[in-house]
């Protein structure tokens, strides 16, 4: 992530203080004034508003009481439980809170140092890609002398308000958070990249091997400084309806810890050595708790011995805070947000991963040609017109993480446009020497298609196999305008850029040596009927593709007589008479063997069926053919290049 930080509507926190210390005035803020329109668009509060300083409300008020915890907070009027549960997530990773709100010592009320307080503050979120300190005074909206959002349980603790106010302010008004994801605002205040899990429709509940994975994951994230939370899908009329089991239906709760709790008492438990998968979570009301299996006062903590029970801070008190066995959170909740923050540390006992970002955006051209707005894979016309990135995995096999981000809508919902756009990417396995745009979808691959849904991020993990891959990050339908922020995590450097030229440019020089007349796709897809070429019985084969002096080798696949190539290669052909060659080598320590090759001639006609071709030792004579039988299953596909 981004480490610059930008000021919000160019106030500056510093300059802006020192001004007020100077003058002896409180800040007000004219970027966010105390008006209407600053509170809702629609729905205003029920009650007369009054802003009103923290010194209004109380004795002595505090930035923080006794530390930040995620017991501080409760939701308020409007409905976002989803910050609110974001919130009490970010007060228990000091590293990030202390990122959002900055120089939170010199921002704390200073008794002793009155004339150091200017009523502002400044908080820091990341948004799109970037860094931005947001400025705001603390007057804070009340109705009878009472915080009508989010507050903490002390009522001289102003640390959950005064941030939910410049979050309001980046929105629009308060009433822009109504609604939303709480993976969203973990993303925005640590840049962590965001995978929405759908408990209901994974069923993990009913699949103990899966459910297992699920935990593991869960629990490395959540040890390695992750952000989880989880919600209950509803239909309009249960929005917030309580369930027998104490749940709330259409509300967001933040993830607290995620532990394999150890079961039985004394040195008994630790020979016997038998845990089990909990999860606990926080109601951001403060209230209203799961009262099943392992709820605060359940029967199942009577087989937790005292030491584990204080090691997890067990309280029985109706706190909003409770734990539940993970077969029941797979079971009862439907929905996950697991916010990672990548470590790209050069330096890390951890897992570090090689990061690659780009901005883009959806367009539309005079030209149709040019337009960058062409759709999904539904839209064949116009998809091929979408943006294009080309990556390399250059190990054998890697897991890869694609984050696709589009611009928070929420500022616009005031005039009724804050949807989010339908969003969603392809990803195709193409040539190894690939460096032009695609521009014919039936000779790809496409080994990964995302979900397609109106989500501010899109997500995917995927192990990919050796070789070079486009993404196509698009919009669902076509003609949709927006702009999007492409982040691609490897294990190493997969040197992925844009692709923006759509075939090779015209030199000074390409009247002298030609410039190409077409462009030919080559898939070998196998070989079978290796002869047996070494000691051990097997092979190390590799293929190689080459035409005009140019050529593309494949990996080395080791010790097999019956090698599954999968490769491709694309050459744009000056000379289209001159033959493509297809060999086979043997790979070894000291020196290479070739053990034949296809020659396939300029005027060959291409196919997109496998053709099964003989090897010979030489491409010249059928009697320099080799014993036994060699094929390859070879797909080609020729074009002329429009000028």
């Amino acid at each position: 992530m981004f480490s610059s930080t930008a000021p919000y509507k160019n106030q500056h926190y510093d300059e802006l203080k020192k001004n007020c210390i100077r003058s002896k005035v409180l800040f007000e803020d004219p970027e966010f004034p105390t008006i209407n329109s600053s509170l809702y668009f629609r729905k205003p509060p029920p009650g007369v508003v009054e802003w009103k300083r923290p010194g209004e409300m109380c004795d002595s008020p505090h930035l923080f009481v006794e530390g930040i915890s995620s017991h501080d907070l409760n939701q308020g009027l409007v409905g976002n439980c989803w910050f609110v549960a974001a919130c009490s997530c970010l007060a228990l990773k000091p590293n990030l809170w202390k990122r959002v709100i900055p120089d939170w010592k010199d921002q704390e009320w200073d008794p002793n140092h009155p004339e150091n307080y200017a009523g502002i503050f400044h908080f820091q979120f990341w948004i799109f890609g970037e860094w931005i300190d947001v400025v705001v005074d603390d007057r804070l909206p009340t109705i009878a002398g009472e915080l009508i959002y989010c507050h903490s349980k002390q009522n001289n603790e102003f640390w959950s308000a005064l941030l939910e106010k410049a979050y309001a302010k980046l929105s629009g008004c308060y009433e822009c958070l109504e609604g939303g994801n709480t993976g969203d605002a973990v993303v925005d205040f640590s840049g962590a990249v965001s995978e929405a899990i759908n408990l209901e429709a994974e069923a993990f509940h009913t699949d103990q091997k899966r459910q297992d994975q699920l935990f593991e994951d869960l629990l490395k994230v959540y040890d390695r400084g992750g952000i989880i939370s989880c919600s209950i899908k509803a239909a309009p009329h249960e929005i917030e309806l309580k369930m027998s089991n104490g749940l709330v239906k259409g509300h967001a709760y933040s993830v607290t810890a995620v532990k394999r709790v150890r079961l039985g008492h004394g040195l008994l438990a630790y020979f016997k050595n038998e845990t089990i998968p909990l999860i606990r979570m926080r109601n951001p009301w403060g209230k209203m708790e799961w009262n099943g299996a392992w709820s605060d006062s359940s029967e199942e903590w009577a087989k937790v011995g005292d030491t584990e029970r204080g090691n997890l801070g067990i309280t029985v008190e109706d706190d909003g805070e409770f734990w539940m066995s993970f077969t029941d959170w797979c079971q009862f909740f439907t929905d996950a947000d697991v916010c990672r923050v990548i470590n790209t540390s050069v330096i890390s006992i951890h897992k570090t991963w090689d990061e690659v970002v780009h901005f883009g955006s959806w367009t539309k051209s005079a030209e149709p040609l040019l337009n960058r707005c062409g759709g999904c894979a539904n839209h064949k016309p116009t998809f091929l017109q979408n943006p294009q990135y080309l990556f390399d995995v250059t190990k054998e096999s890697d897991e890869v993480l694609v984050s696709l981000q589009q611009r928070d809508m929420k500022i616009h919902r005031r005039i009724g446009q804050g949807e989010n756009l339908t969003i969603g990417f392809n990803i195709f396995k193409v040539e190894l020497n690939r460096k032009y745009r695609m521009h014919d979808i039936l000779t790809q691959l496409c080994v990964a298609t995302s979900t397609y849904i109106n989500a501010r991020t899109v997500f995917m993990r995927i192990v990919l196999a050796q070789g070079r891959y486009v993404i196509m990050p698009t919009t669902f339908k076509p003609d949709t305008l927006g702009d999007y922020m492409l982040r691609v995590f490897t294990d190493v450097d997969s040197g992925c850029r844009e692709l923006t030229e759509d075939k090779p440019r015209i030199k000074c020089w390409s009247s002298f040596f030609g410039y190409p007349q077409a462009v030919t796709h080559v898939y070998v897809h196998g070989a079978e009927g290796l002869q047996n070429q070494d000691r051990t019985g097997g092979a190390d084969p590799y293929v190689i593709i080459s035409c005009e002096g140019r050529s593309v080798r494949s990996t080395i696949k080791n010790d097999t007589l019956q090698p599954e190539f999968a490769t491709s290669a694309i050459f744009y052909r000056k000379k289209p008479g001159k033959p493509i060659t297809v060999e086979v080598w043997n790979s070894n320590a000291v020196r290479d063997e070739f053990l034949g090759q296809v020659v396939l001639a300029g005027s060959v006609q291409d196919t997109m069926e496998p053709q099964s071709l003989q090897l010979r030792k030489s491409g010249r004579q059928a009697a320099d053919e080799m014993p036994g039988r060699i094929a390859l299953r070879v797909i080609t596909a020729t074009q002329l290049i429009a000028m």
